[in-house]
């Protein structure tokens, strides 16, 4: 029914497009004929505002992955730097569910380490909505951070990093296999707020998958049952992002045009001082309102990193 409702919609979208399309070109002409300014303003306002329609619907076309409309994991990790980078984990994260909250999506937190003085040292949270993974997978590397640090008496310059993996929630239409024997189960005390029961029942989980090496964890609800059957949903999403992405890099040579999970590459860099600029590297496309994408706003970037790792090209006068 998903796949069916996502296919309807893209058809109105087309023919919604060609009816104005057509209706445009007549009023153009009687326009023209009577030459009337006003009425040639309205149509090429109408015009513009189909372009945009159009460029949102192409977008949409390019989210035709196997998993491109499921929802998605993302998980966030500080990297070396200590407080600085740990509040730099907490800023991304929250920037992600700004995003998800603005796109009508919603947003549940599945696990969470705090940092000893502030920030994350790792978060993970579950976004679900309409192509929740084609609009988020390219925001999977790493993320720099440059600012002046709070945490700093003597106000200067930090550069802090930290990682973001995305992964897709697998639904009953993909089946990943993965054989018990092969996996380790760690039962833990939650951490953070939580009342007497955190400090009292085992009820976190951790698997440790030993042919990959992947390992995840999940402390968002009171019962272990519970926990651990998220657990495993999230242990059989990232082995399939993982076979996924070694079918696309099998499939494509274009290493450059991919993103790369790992501290050696930089995806993007926010810079806060003595500048504001935040720039994707492999896009090349930037803006000087941080505070906004801080704040979610990113589709501009998430629709330049689809159209390039779909190779789609747009005219320069669009």
């Amino acid at each position: 029914m998903r796949e069916r409702t996502r296919l309807v919609s893209a058809m109105e979208d087309v023919r919604a497009l060609q009816r104005e399309a057509v209706d445009a070109e007549e009023l153009w002409e009687l326009a023209s004929a009577e030459n009337d300014p006003a009425m040639l303003e309205e149509v090429a306002a109408s015009l513009r505002a189909a372009v945009a329609r159009a460029e949102q619907a192409e977008l949409k076309a390019l989210l035709s992955g196997e998993a491109d409309g499921n929802d998605c994991y993302v998980e966030v990790h500080a990297g070396a730097g200590g407080t600085e980078s740990q509040d730099w984990a907490s800023m991304l994260r929250r920037m992600y569910v700004r995003w998800a909250n603005a796109q009508g999506m919603k947003v549940e937190e599945i696990e969470e380490h705090a940092g000893e003085e502030a920030g994350l040292k790792s978060a993970t949270i579950l976004i679900r909505g309409e192509s929740a993974y084609g609009w988020l997978k390219s925001e999977s590397g790493v993320h720099r951070l440059v600012r002046i640090s709070p945490f700093d008496s003597n106000a200067r310059r930090h550069t802090s990093f930290a990682s973001v993996w995305v992964y897709p929630v697998i639904d009953e239409s993909i089946e990943v296999e993965i054989d018990e024997k092969d996996v380790r189960v760690d039962t833990y005390r939650s951490s953070g707020a939580g009342g007497q029961h955190v400090n009292k029942t085992d009820s976190a989980v951790r698997l440790t998958h030993a042919p990959t090496g992947i390992v995840v964890a999940c402390q968002a609800d009171r019962s272990q049952h519970k926990n651990r059957a998220q657990a495993w949903d999230m242990l059989r999403a990232r082995i399939y992002e993982m076979e996924l992405k070694k079918r696309q890099d099998a499939a494509q040579a274009e290493a450059d045009s991919k993103t790369e999970i790992g501290w050696g590459r930089q995806i993007r860099s926010y810079v806060l001082q003595p500048y504001q600029m935040v720039k994707d590297l492999r896009t090349n496309v930037e803006t000087s309102d941080t505070q906004g994408v801080l704040d979610g706003e990113i589709d501009f970037f998430l629709a330049a990193a689809l159209s390039q790792s779909a190779g789609a090209e747009r005219p320069a006068d669009a």
